[in-house]
């Protein structure tokens, strides 16, 4: 498991950061796809405007992705997806424990991955879901140079505030949150829920 999620989060950073496979304008977009564009075009550029500092300071690196990609994000929802049942089961207090470290995880794994990007090509699909809805997929595959295309889409809804924000991305059709799941559940079955969110806490020291 560890190592397939670590080959979603390295696609998932190419994803926010490399649409140069995209010919038509924001304008032209569906809102969702706009959004996310213009998120990974800040990060992009933040990225070279703070390459010289990257290098001294790797850890900035964790102050850009929080700044610049994670406001676009429903950590709530993707905490409540991640535990599955047990997010039922956890209290009040530990469901909002749970949500902030399991923010700070994202944060730090995809962080690194961002550091070690590459210029990969992406290729958006054809969009068909109705944005009227408020839940959309956005289809894409990653083009790899020695390798076969790797399809991905983005998930997003549209909140009560009207804001797009994205819950899950999916890699060969395997979602990145649940993904989570089965070590999650099988920590809580072992040690309970605060002993995972005690280790969480304790892995996401840089990242906090």
């Amino acid at each position: 498991m560890i190592k397939l999620k670590q080959n979603v989060i390295q696609l998932f950073a190419v994803m926010m950061l490399s649409f140069l496979a995209f010919s038509a304008s924001a304008q032209a977009m569906p809102e969702p796809q706009a959004l996310v564009k213009e998120a990974s075009d800040n990060m992009l550029k933040a990225l070279k405007d703070h390459e010289a500092e990257l290098e001294t300071d790797p850890q900035k690196i964790y102050t850009l992705v929080q700044e610049i990609l994670f406001p676009h994000f429903d950590f709530e929802r993707m905490a409540r997806l991640a535990l599955g049942r047990s997010w039922r089961d956890a209290s009040a207090e530990q469901q909002t424990k749970f949500v902030e470290e399991f923010r700070l995880l994202l944060v730090r794994t995809y962080a690194t991955a961002m550091l070690e990007y590459t210029n990969e090509e992406i290729r958006f699909l054809p969009f068909r879901d109705d944005v009227e809805k408020g839940r959309v997929s956005v289809p894409m595959e990653v083009v790899q140079p020695n390798g076969p295309s790797v399809p991905m889409s983005l998930a997003l809804y549209k909140n009560k505030n009207n804001e797009w924000k994205v819950y899950d991305v999916k890699i060969e059709g395997i979602s990145l949150v649940t993904n989570y799941r089965s070590s999650f559940n099988r920590d809580i079955r072992t040690s309970g829920m605060d002993a995972l969110i005690e280790s969480l806490s304790k892995r996401n020291d840089k990242a906090r």
